[in-house]
């Protein structure tokens, strides 16, 4: 979802392979963040936990990243999309 993002609005051509470094940054803190969680492997999607795992300077980006990447990762990849949904699902 990153490199969509980043794509569209930092890299400024679709040709382009890595990300820039404020989106590399923001994925290497997600990582992070999501290998410290405390449900571990249990994790329900991120926008159903009840623990704010990011902080609040982190969140507004991660969620400008997420609504402009979701829609568009249907068409892209529709197998990750669908898992993604199942998961969504599982967790309610």
């Amino acid at each position: 979802m990153c490199a969509l993002y980043c794509r569209a609005h930092h890299a400024g051509s679709a040709e382009a392979a890595r990300l820039c470094g404020a989106c590399e940054d923001l994925l290497r803190y997600a990582h992070q963040r999501l290998d410290q969680c405390v449900f571990g492997e249990l994790k329900q999607p991120c926008d159903q936990c009840a623990t704010d795992c990011y902080s609040k300077t982190q969140r507004p980006r991660l969620r400008a990243v997420m609504r402009y990447a979701e829609p568009r990762l249907r068409w892209r990849h529709p197998l990750l999309s669908l898992l993604r949904l199942i998961d969504k699902w599982r967790a309610r």
